[in-house]
């Protein structure tokens, strides 16, 4: 029997939204409603001392003003904190993950050479030899749990084709369980895709080298993946992701301007290949313009000029 298809949307609370999220969402929900698909909303909310009071509301708020509704209620992480206690229970049950005491100075004075800024460096293996019972011994002793990483599984990326990361190349053995006693994003948005029902994951190309490890951890806990589309993301002039540096960029301050989401979307749908020109419009009229193969393969650079034409500065 097939299982209906369904995506999501996955703000994380831990700033305001911008024009680069607002292109991965987007794309997101155009794919999921382009085929008729369920689309849900997640709060990622566990990463507690990052998040913004008041941040979940005002993503939502930015979503529906750009035209991009969900199915059911919001799910958020904080709420379902038994769901990841019990996937790592299964994980230390398997002898998968292990005790590790290493501090992120140890980690980095270990390391040979340091990777990508949001992969860090390499895990040199230092708490390796232990195993999962050897917890009881460190009570007091503050440590996180790290997966076992001896597989680098390929995929078929929807977008980017074949993938394959060398996982003991960018970043080794990875936490799953953080010290400070909550699921690290790892294995918290394996545990709600799959307990979700979610069949597509379209995200940002930053994460694309979470895919591999999310597959060792769909497979050791016996669940189904989904599908991972892996798209460009928003850039300044600079070259570097958005950022205040940029300028403000935000969806609230940009509705606060008068912009009118018609004016961003026809802008990030230019980017996409979907229209000749920056020209108003709103997300469902996009829909029978859809296709993920007409995004340019580079990040979409946000100059000066093209915010000017839609009344952004």
């Amino acid at each position: 029997m097939s299982h209906p298809s369904k995506g999501r949307l996955a703000p994380s609370p831990t700033g305001a939204q911008h024009v680069g999220n607002a292109r991965t969402y987007l794309i997101a929900w155009l794919s999921a409603r382009s085929r008729g698909a369920e689309l849900a909303l997640r709060v990622e909310d566990i990463d507690s001392p990052r998040v913004k009071a008041g941040a979940a509301e005002q993503a939502a708020a930015d979503l529906l003003w750009l035209g991009l509704d969900w199915d059911g209620d919001p799910v958020v992480q904080t709420t379902r904190l038994p769901l990841y206690d019990a996937a790592l229970a299964r994980l230390r049950a398997q002898e998968l993950v292990y005790p590790c005491t290493c501090t992120r100075t140890d980690v980095a004075a270990a390391a040979s050479a340091p990777h990508a800024e949001h992969e860090g460096v390499n895990y040199p293996g230092t708490c390796a030899g232990r195993r999962a019972g050897d917890a009881l011994a460190l009570a007091g002793t503050p440590f996180a749990w790290r997966f076992r990483a001896t597989d680098s599984p390929a995929f078929v990326d929807d977008y980017a084709g074949p993938t394959r990361i060398d996982l003991k190349q960018a970043g080794g053995d990875f936490v799953v369980w953080k010290a400070a006693g909550t699921p690290a994003y790892q294995l918290a948005v394996v545990a709600d895709d799959a307990d979700m029902g979610v069949t597509e994951v379209v995200r940002g190309d930053d994460l694309l080298p979470s895919t591999p490890r999310q597959l060792l951890l769909y497979r050791a806990l016996g669940l189904a993946a989904p599908r991972f589309a892996h798209v460009p993301l928003v850039v300044g002039e600079d070259g570097r992701r958005l950022a205040k540096r940029h300028g403000d960029t935000r969806l609230s301050a940009l509705r606060a301007a008068g912009v009118t989401p018609e004016a961003l979307v026809g802008l990030l749908a230019w980017s996409c290949g979907w229209l000749a020109a920056p020209t108003p419009i709103t997300p469902r009229e996009l829909l029978p313009r859809f296709r993920l193969d007409t995004i340019p393969p580079r990040p979409f650079v946000l100059m000066d000029a093209l915010l000017k034409g839609v009344g952004m500065v």
